[in-house]
């Protein structure tokens, strides 16, 4: 994007460069630093005769589109949703290390698009704003001091959760992949643009309401120690998306709890990263 809210197509950018650039994000992505200072002084010299549109006028998509690998999930990761959770379901046995779970990368969906899931699919959508970092580099048992650097950029993903299927199994997976239900974006926003990812605010609203507003320093374990400890036991890849658990003010540790109903707005939003915005809409059969 250029300075006066000027859209660049890196697509069409790519082909007039007779097939030397990257034709998609995720390929960008695999460059890592080198991307970002390419990407600058390519958009400063030809961008202006490569412009799909002003920011204002296009619908922008999930970034980097259908995600190569599922997404990796942290759950606990605030001490507030922790209290929340065992208020509304019970004690929870948690290790002191980090937990995982996963989403199926279909469950994805763009930052404006409607989330489809009526109620004979989950009567008891919930909602989870979360900052999602995406892996720039590869790496292996990478020491924390090192963690960052293999960060391309951050995002805003909404961890959309069916209260009803992920409680009643034994794995969340299902629960958390309801098809095209999480948004993810409006933009990767690269490293460089985020001096200190420990310092972000996080933001939810449903109807206009504030639900959720926490800063990503209370996070119980921090983006270095996740990069590290995922990276223990297997290669972090270019494309990988870490999403690093959502704060206190889900519908779930409401009371009485408070559910996604067919024509809410869900909003979403963290500092330097821009707002989502979806409606939930019945499913048509």
């Amino acid at each position: 994007m250029l300075d006066d809210d000027l859209v660049v197509d890196l697509t069409d950018l790519a082909a007039a460069h007779s097939g030397l650039l990257p034709r998609t994000l995720l390929d960008w992505v695999g460059l890592g630093d080198k991307a970002v200072e390419r990407l600058t002084d390519l958009c400063a010299s030809t961008g202006r005769a490569h412009i799909a549109g002003s920011l204002t006028d296009l619908r922008l998509a999930e970034p980097l589109g259908r995600l190569p690998r599922n997404v990796i999930c942290v759950g606990a990761n605030y001490r507030e949703h922790i209290k929340e959770s065992e208020e509304a379901v019970g004690p929870l046995d948690l290790p002191d290390e980090p937990v995982y779970f996963t989403k199926d990368v279909r469950s994805i969906c763009g930052p404006h698009d409607d989330i489809t899931a009526g109620e004979d699919v989950s009567g008891q959508l919930d909602w989870e704003v979360e900052l999602a970092v995406v892996i720039g580099r590869a790496g292996r048992d990478i020491d924390p001091s090192e963690a960052l650097g293999h960060v391309f950029g951050y995002a805003v993903l909404n961890d959309v959760s069916a209260r009803d299927i992920q409680l009643s199994r034994n794995q969340w997976w299902k629960g958390k992949s309801l098809e095209r239900s999480s948004p993810f974006g409006p933009y990767l926003v690269t490293r460089d643009e985020i001096p200190d990812p420990q310092n972000l605010e996080l933001r939810c609203w449903v109807d206009g309401v504030e639900k959720q507003h926490s800063n990503t320093k209370l996070m119980i374990h921090d983006i270095a120690a996740l990069v590290s400890d995922l990276s223990r036991t297997l290669t972090l890849e270019p494309g990988d998306v870490i999403s690093t658990g959502t704060p206190a003010g889900v519908g779930l540790g409401s009371t009485p709890p408070q559910w996604l109903r067919p024509g809410a707005v869900l909003e979403s939003e963290i500092t330097g990263l821009g707002r989502q915005r979806n409606r939930i809409v019945q499913e048509v059969e």
